[in-house]
């Protein structure tokens, strides 16, 4: 059976997808409970910097601490994703897969997060899927344009 917070964070990408935008979606949570939800919304608000994690943070507002929550999402991080969870000391994320883009997991590690990595065939597909649609604004999101 899919994990819940997991399951909601795909519902988060493909709310992003149907809305034009890129498919990752992300959820904070504390115990046990979800606190915020997120989606890529680089395209839909054309904001660089809004990826899923971003958002998702974002949603979350100022709630102090973050050394209790535990953050999904259905792509391993990149490194402003990553480098915003070292800051705020999230001590875990838990990531749909890294088939289709490896992201920042080794700086994460290094920096004490607890990276799972579930490689769930449907986050890759969506990815997959989405890429080959949309090369370039694919390429864009991730600074290779």
């Amino acid at each position: 059976m899919m994990d819940p917070f997991m399951a909601e964070a795909i519902r988060q990408a493909k709310k992003s997808l149907s809305e034009g935008g890129i498919p990752i979606g992300s959820v904070l949570v504390r115990n046990n409970e979800i606190i915020a939800v997120g989606h890529n919304k680089r395209v839909q608000e054309q904001n660089p910097i809004l990826h899923a994690e971003m958002d998702c943070l974002n949603n979350a507002g100022r709630i102090g601490s973050y050394k209790d929550c535990v953050i999904y999402s259905t792509l391993m991080p990149c490194y402003m994703c990553g480098g915003t969870l070292v800051q705020f000391q999230i001590p875990k994320v838990v990531v749909g897969e890294n088939k289709t883009f490896q992201g920042s997991e080794e700086f994460m590690n290094q920096h004490g997060i607890e990276v799972t990595n579930l490689q769930l065939a449907e986050c890759s597909q969506m990815m997959e899927d989405f890429i080959a649609k949309n090369p370039d604004l694919w390429f864009e999101d991730i600074g290779e344009k």
